[in-house]
């Protein structure tokens, strides 16, 4: 992408493209060749493979009925149920980009998200769905989004009526409807900037896909596994969750978000579930060690143990490893700007000291990590250096905010000669002699483009475990 690049031109890149492999392809082969094995798993309730597929199609052809075209801006804000799933995947069969918005946030947050991604479309349903009025009115848009009300309970008395409901989507096919043309992008995910200011973070199919080819074959993530979906759907580690495991025709299991305060609970998920894979922020780990809820031995089906998006204390690595000997744990790291995650660093044996640091790892497949000093030259191993990330996994910017998608994605040239796009992190770190890398504080006295919060951002304002598993929440 040239450097200096246009608000139109980030929009066009968002429209460019023609029939190809898109990130919900993958799952409707799944469901033709699993159509009847569980896909979806919330408390009780249980969606398979070919109902998924189906309902979600349905709502595709509604959407494309509609009127809603390629490229268009769908906002999803909905609980964390079957449903919003079904909407995440109907968006992406319409042609149309997602937009995931957090049920939990104020609905001044909610109105700025609406304003700046002009999202056509709002597939709304649960209690969420009481802020849109609000945000709405506090948006003042041009034009307000037409909302489809997906919930079995009528909707408030502020929400804008429904261009449709529900029960409209029976007298849809089940077939998915034919898409000539689809974005590249696939998301628009809203972070807090450095100042608090939410930007909307474009991530494509093709650099999801890359990630998800990477890390289901490096985890090994298969149709057997019972995987946790943890993390908010607003957020970049819901793509792992939700699209790696549908992906692989595994069960994917919405955790109960009012599980996040209470440890015990949540062991108690992973145990009745007999969960495979959990993957989560340090937070709600800090809160099981504190609260000792984990026993030795515990959790017999878990496999592997993810975790991502803070800073995870040595303490509580080394009470969960000696307690789940028969675990893979592994650290991944990468803003929100670079698809999921940039490097990983699975431990290979339990910490001996809570003071041991743990490492950010190497670069996963398609990634690249640099060491770069103040003029951006290469540091030497063992120097601390300004932390960039090159590779598949870029974004290609901030919707609508040219000036600052030049500011955090900056042109370097490559050891090929040739340019390439770099994304300045905001962290510092240091390549060992075990050749991983190490975080070694923040890039000081720099103006953080980043709308990711870089870790020593989180290292200072982390406060009690408590807080920091609330931001589950919704």
């Amino acid at each position: 992408m040239p450097m200096h690049i246009t608000s139109r031109a980030l929009k066009l890149l968002a429209m460019r493209g023609r029939a190809r492999t898109l990130l919900q392809h993958q799952i409707s082969e799944r469901a033709r060749s699993l159509p009847d094995a569980t896909a979806l798993v919330w408390k009780h309730v249980r969606m398979t493979y070919g109902e998924l597929e189906e309902t979600s199609n349905r709502l595709a052809s509604l959407l494309v009925d509609a009127g809603c075209d390629p490229g268009e801006r769908v906002g999803i804000l909905m609980p964390k149920r079957p449903m919003a799933i079904v909407a995440t995947l109907a968006a992406l069969k319409a042609g149309a980009i997602c937009v995931p918005l957090d049920p939990g946030q104020p609905a001044q947050r909610l109105a700025r998200i609406l304003a700046v991604a002009d999202c056509r479309w709002l597939l709304a349903a649960g209690r969420g769905g009481g802020d849109i009025g609000e945000a709405l009115r506090l948006a003042q848009l041009a034009r307000d989004p037409l909302v489809g009300w997906l919930d079995e309970e009528p909707a408030a008395a502020s929400i804008p009526q429904a261009v449709f409901e529900l029960q409209d989507l029976a007298a849809f096919p089940v077939q998915q409807p034919a898409l000539d043309h689809a974005p590249e992008v696939s998301h628009i995910l809203f972070t807090p900037g450095p100042t608090g200011v939410p930007r909307g973070v474009m991530l494509t199919h093709a650099g999801i896909m890359q990630f998800l080819r990477w890390s289901n074959a490096c985890f090994g993530i298969a149709g057997t596994d019972r995987i946790s979906q943890h993390s908010p759907l607003s957020s970049d580690m819901s793509l792992l969750d939700v699209f790696g495991a549908l992906w692989s025709g595994a069960e994917l299991h919405l955790v109960p978000p009012e599980l996040n305060l209470q440890p015990h609970r949540l062991a108690g998920m992973i145990r009745e579930s007999a969960l495979t894979q959990w993957f989560s922020m340090p937070g709600v780990l800090n809160l099981m060690a504190q609260f000792d809820v984990v026993g030795h031995g515990d959790f017999p089906q878990l496999r592997r143990l993810l975790f991502a998006g803070d800073v995870l204390p040595t303490a509580t690595l080394i009470y969960l490893m000696q307690r789940l000997p028969h675990v893979r744990f592994t650290h991944l790291y990468g803003p929100v700007e670079t698809t999921i995650a940039s490097s990983y660093h699975t431990i290979a044996e339990c910490p001996r000291s809570a003071q041991d640091v743990i490492a950010l790892g190497t670069a996963c497949d398609g990634e690249e990590l640099l060491l770069l000093d103040e003029q951006r030259r290469p540091v030497a191993d063992g120097e601390a250096g300004d932390l960039y990330i090159g590779g598949s996994g870029l974004s290609p910017g901030y919707w609508g905010d040219p000036r600052k998608t030049r500011a955090a994605f900056v042109e370097e040239a490559g050891s090929d000669g040739q340019g390439r796009r770099i994304f300045r992190t905001g962290d510092r770190a240091r390549r060992g002699p075990d050749g991983l890398y190490y975080y070694s504080g923040d890039a000081a006295a720099v103006d953080l483009p980043s709308s990711a919060m870089p870790l020593h951002a989180m290292r200072a304002g982390r406060v009690a475990a408590v807080r920091r598993a609330s931001m589950f929440a919704e």
